[in-house]
């Protein structure tokens, strides 16, 4: 695992804990000499885990749309920025260059992000982990989504055992570092012929 790409809100949230966990989680990854890629802004969440692997000697490549930077809320003091088009060229730039994905607390983008990457893995479009780092329980009522899912009929439980939910940053990165990826959806079946 040499890279992770981290999803998290822009902004603070209500608690102190959730700063203090991004925070964290730049500072462990930057000790355990594993990358950050992440959005590319300096804001909330986002700029904490930036700002914390910095400090702490990591590398952090941000990816961020044109749009975006010209707002000013780029990260100017990064190891790498990298400027695209839009918001589909930062996903398919982030994916590629991230080993797994880990979601911190935040909003609709944080929720969009982390969900296209383990469709991609479900579809076999990459074989990387994918986790939810649960601060203060703020993962809880989607974890209990995703059990619906599977309940009701719409997911197989093999791509929700995909996922890790944990409060513990070092238990999903020994996660990432053993795992294997379920088989892929829709695939042919062994021995089978197209027909």
């Amino acid at each position: 695992m040499n890279s992770i790409g981290i999803f998290c809100g822009s902004a603070e949230g209500c608690s102190p804990e959730y700063m203090n966990a991004a925070r964290a989680t730049g500072q462990l990854l930057a000790q355990k000499d594993i990358a950050v890629v992440y959005g590319g802004g300096r804001v909330g969440l986002m700029g904490a885990v930036a700002d914390s692997a910095l400090q702490h000697g990591g590398r952090v490549t941000g990816v961020i749309p044109h749009a975006l930077f010209e707002r000013e809320i780029g990260h100017t003091g990064l190891t790498e920025l990298v400027v695209v088009e839009n918001m589909h060229q930062r996903k398919q730039r982030m994916a590629e260059l991230s080993s797994g994905f880990i979601a911190l607390p935040g909003g609709a983008g944080t929720m969009e992000e982390i969900f296209e990457q383990w469709t991609w893995a479900q579809l076999g479009m990459h074989h990387k982990p994918c986790a939810f780092l649960d601060v203060n329980g703020f993962y809880q009522p989607l974890k209990a989504m995703i059990e619906r899912m599977a309940a009701e009929g719409f997911i197989r439980q093999s791509y929700i055992d995909m996922l890790l939910f944990s409060d513990s940053l070092a238990e999903i990165i020994d996660y990432f570092n053993d795992y294997t990826p379920p088989a892929t959806k829709w695939a042919q079946p062994a021995g089978s012929q197209h027909g």
